[in-house]
């Protein structure tokens, strides 16, 4: 019999990223501005992530999953919780079939680019567009059940998966995405912090004039309950086809602590295909809308979005060369005065990275996008701009 010491295994990951950026482009979105990227313009040494992931097992299906982070650049000094949830994965049964559960502040299923400690990338330092802004705006507290039919019980190439999550707190999910923009970046927010808005027009005796000069993205401000759901095929662990569905189901004429509940509506889907030994393609593209009122019902913010990527990754023993391309749209459809939300643009990444043992990573990459986002004027920027970065990374895993 497993006494109480014996019955628990605890597990502690980690992961240190520290880098030097050079960024030619508008003052970060990080910094309250309209820049494309992490860092605000100039030279840049940061400690971008610190992360350390605790796991503690039970002897059961149960276990518990912390992910903690710090940072410290030229904009943030700070340390927080990522995400912290608790576990429940059953044994699968003759016919294959098993069943999962996650219930805490969680990531729902939707990055196909994002599968390392921390909900990182193993490809590329920053995040395509997509990823960057479920990185900083969705995560929620929920409860996810989960249901996997596993092939190799059929001797079968084919697995399936559905997951379903009942979720609060994403209340203003939509808010950076209308009021600042598509982004390509790798700062995910911590569970406690807030993000300052740039300086939308509307905001200053505008129709804006009662929004708190920040959003807090996990704010629970209706006290209802979102959904998510998602759905995977995989074969022969070499294709991997996702879609999945996400409503947060909020009642927009909630207005409280300056924030207003924003009804974020989006579909998703990607494809990761290993084409070679050594050559593997990731592509999704997610579509939306947004929706923000007044207290009376009256439509503030109304807006589509979508956006695409297609990864390319070779990797030849200690090598490993990713090409990443993407396009962005935001589509402005109310008529509010001072607050013009459109934005299309396109963004390219190249990465080299090389492994020097299983602890030690060396990365450099270069980031361009050129955007056009009429809001920039608010901010005495240029409507259109062209933005590049360079950056240099020194990764060390435990």
């Amino acid at each position: 019999m497993l006494t109480p010491a014996s019955a628990l295994e605890h597990n502690f990951r980690g992961l240190i990223d520290a880098r030097v950026t050079q960024t030619d482009g508008e003052e970060s979105h990080l910094d309250a501005h309209y820049g494309k990227f992490r860092f605000n313009d100039g030279s840049n040494a940061s400690l971008a992530q610190a992360l350390i992931n605790y796991q503690m097992d039970f002897d059961n299906p149960f276990s518990i999953h912390v992910n903690a982070m710090a940072v410290s650049d030229d904009i943030d000094n700070e340390v927080g919780i990522l995400t912290a949830h608790i576990n429940y994965t059953g044994l699968p049964n003759r016919d294959g079939h098993r069943y999962k559960a996650r219930a805490g502040i969680i990531y729902p299923h939707i990055s196909l680019e994002n599968p390392i400690i921390g909900w990182n990338s193993p490809y590329t330092l920053s995040f395509s567009t997509m990823n960057s802004w479920i990185g900083e705006e969705v995560r929620h507290t929920g409860i996810e059940f989960g249901w996997e039919k596993l092939g190799r019980f059929a001797n079968s190439k084919h697995n399936f998966a559905i997951n379903g999550t009942f979720f609060k707190h994403n209340d203003t999910a939509g808010t950076l995405l209308s009021w600042r923009g598509w982004t390509v970046s790798s700062r995910q927010t911590l569970w406690h912090e807030r993000r300052d808005l740039p300086p939308i027009e509307a905001r200053f005796g505008g129709m804006l004039r009662f929004q708190a000069e920040y959003t807090d993205p996990f704010i629970e401000l209706d006290h209802r309950y979102g959904t998510e759901i998602n759905a995977r095929w995989t074969w022969d662990n070499r294709v991997i086809v996702h879609v999945g569905h996400y409503d947060n189901n909020v009642d927009t004429k909630v207005f409280k602590h300056g924030q207003y509940a924003w009804e974020t509506i989006f579909d998703h889907v990607g494809v990761k295909a290993k084409l070679s030994k050594n050559l593997t393609l990731i592509s999704q593209y997610l579509v939306g809308d947004t929706l923000m009122t007044s207290p009376f019902g009256r439509v503030v913010v109304d807006n589509d979005y979508h956006t695409a990527y297609a990864l390319l990754t070779y990797k030849l023993n200690q090598h490993r060369f990713t090409g990443r391309i993407e396009e962005f749209s935001v589509t402005d459809k109310d008529q509010t005065p001072g607050d013009d939300n459109d934005e299309y643009g396109k963004s390219i990444t190249l990465n080299y990275q090389y492994q020097f043992d299983k602890h030690w990573q060396f990365h450099s990459e270069f980031n361009y996008i050129d955007s056009d986002r009429p809001s920039r004027l608010y901010d005495n920027a240029d409507e259109s701009l062209s933005e590049h970065q360079y950056q240099v990374a020194v990764r060390y895993f435990w």
